[in-house]
This record gives structure tokens, C-alpha cells and sequence, in this order.
């Protein structure tokens, strides 16, 4: 089957990757039984995607078995591939049941400042952060990867809180597609926290290259939700990095892991 995907005018040279795979899910999940939920994808960024031109998504029905289908979903534009992706979806069963604990001792949601709050004392990057809307409200529990006044720390974990800025409707394969999109947001920045570089100027440019994301429970988008972001190597101007998400209530809802090209700026 056959889909296609608009961009929203957010500004950008090139489509923000995790729009591309959020696309790419719904477009497979639309061909799957409602009773099996996504599990798993796994997809390849292939070439950039200009946010000009609309994205067509061709899915392919790989299986369909008693418990599990499996879809592979390819973005083109201009009949080039951008994206490809797998994704696996499983109905409902019962079985062992345990997961990581969440980081203790963090500030809630309520207790971080907004990204407007954290700009104020900066006008000209206030007025670039308020330029275009944001779907995703995120709030940093440690520094951002983007250059503003100041050093930013070395820090182990790149963490952040997450929810989607309005209500989104009961679907899970919405509410997946949005977690889809915030898995991109931050994941490299963990890369950039170990060393205290920042993307940009003075720093870093970096492009996706691929990434896998497991949803393990049930969880709603649109509710906040801690990514905890690690970076456990990078070299060859790779940087791989892992988060872990899990909600306000401690829940671990899903893992996403990516490899993404860093190179510094001018260099």
C-alpha cells in the first residue's frame, strides 16, 4: 500500500528524521489488525529529506502470522529512497514481567523551567526558539546540545522530560507514532554531553544513520514521560548512544538506540 506525508514548515533545510520514521510507523500500522500493537522498528536513514516536497511511503505486508505481523516501510522523495524501516507488531499475551527502575531523585516536570523560561535572559535565542511552533514540550534536567552562553557541563547522562503539547486521541498507534518522533529529539545529544560540546557553531553537525526503538507497555504521549539518554562509545565520527523512557510513575515504556555521523563544524 501506498502513502503519502506532508511536512510541517518547521524551518529546516531537511525533514527532522524523527518525523520520517513517526510516518513511516503509521503508514505500517495502518495496515495491521488494531488488536496487535508495534513492538519493535528498526530503520535505516538513508539520504536527507527536503522539507519541501512531500514523502511517499510504500508498505510492504512481510507477514502475518498468529501473533506477529511484520511491515517494511520505505520513504521516498522524488523517487529516491530516504528511509527504510521494519516493524513488527505483536497482539496481546501474558508473561514475565520486569523492568529497570527509573532514576531516583529527579525533579519533576513541574519543577524544571520551560525552554521560554530557561531563553529569557537570551533574546535572540529566545526569538529563534519561538520562530516556529513545537508539537513536544521538553525539559532538560541537564544541559542542552545546542550552543547558547556558557559552557556546557561533561555530563554521563543527557535527561529530559517529554510530553506531547496538547491531547492526542486514544489511538496506541498515534500515541506510538508520537514516541517515534521524540526518540530522535535528544538521543545524540548524549553523545555530545560526554565530552561538553554542543551542536552548531563552535561545535558539532550530525545526521541520524539509523535507529531502533522497542515500546515495552502501555503509555499514553500526550503524559510526560523521562528520556534518559546515554552514550556508551563513539569513534570514527560515529556516535552511538541509548534511552531509556519511562513515566512519571516509574514505568519503563520503551529503549531506543541509534548511531548517528558527528563531525565538527568547519573541520
Amino acid at each position: 500500500m501506498t502513502f503519502q506525508g506532508t511536512n510541517p514548515p518547521a524551518g529546516r533545510l531537511r525533514v527532522f528524521g524523527g518525523q520520517v520514521a513517526a510516518q513511516a510507523l503509521v503508514a505500517a500500522g495502518r495496515t495491521v489488525d488494531p488488536s496487535r500493537t508495534v513492538h519493535s522498528l528498526h530503520g535505516y536513514f538513508v539520504r536527507a529529506g527536503e522539507e519541501s516536497e512531500p514523502i511517499t511511503y510504500r508498505v510492504e505486508n512481510i507477514r502475518d502470522g498468529r501473533s506477529f505481523s511484520v511491515r517494511r516501510s520505505v520513504a521516498e522523495q522524488q523517487g529516491r529512497t530516504i528511509f527504510f524501516m521494519s516493524a513488527s507488531f505483536h497482539r496481546a499475551e501474558k508473561g514475565l514481567d520486569h523492568a529497570e527502575e527509573m532514576p531516583a531523585d529527579l525533579p519533576r516536570p513541574d519543577e524544571v523551567p520551560t525552554m521560554e523560561e530557561r531563553l529569557q535572559p537570551f533574546p535572540d535565542l529566545l526569538a529563534e526558539w519561538n520562530r516556529m511552533p513545537r508539537a513536544i514540550d521538553v525539559r532538560y534536567l541537564t544541559g542542552a546540545g545546542f550552543a547558547w552562553p556558557g559552557e556546557r557541563p561533561m555530563e554521563e547522562n543527557q535527561r529530559a522530560w517529554l510530553r506531547v503539547d496538547g491531547t492526542l486521541p486514544d489511538d496506541p498507534l498515534v500515541h506510538a507514532c508520537a514516541l517515534a518522533f521524540c526518540s530522535d529529539l535528544t538521543l545524540l545529544d548524549a553523545v555530545l554531553s560526554r565530552h561538553g560540546k554542543v551542536w552548531g557553531k563552535g561545535g558539532f553537525i550530525g545526521a541520524s544513520l539509523d535507529h531502533a526503538l522497542w515500546f515495552h507497555r502501555p503509555f499514553r504521549a500526550d503524559e510526560w514521560f523521562l528520556y534518559d539518554c546515554t552514550s556508551p562509545s563513539a569513534s570514527g565520527a560515529r556516535g552511538l548512544a541509548r534511552g531509556r523512557m519511562f513515566t512519571e510513575d516509574g514505568r519503563l515504556i520503551a529503549t531506543a538506540v541509534q548511531e548517528g555521523l558527528l563531525r565538527r563544524v568547519g573541520g
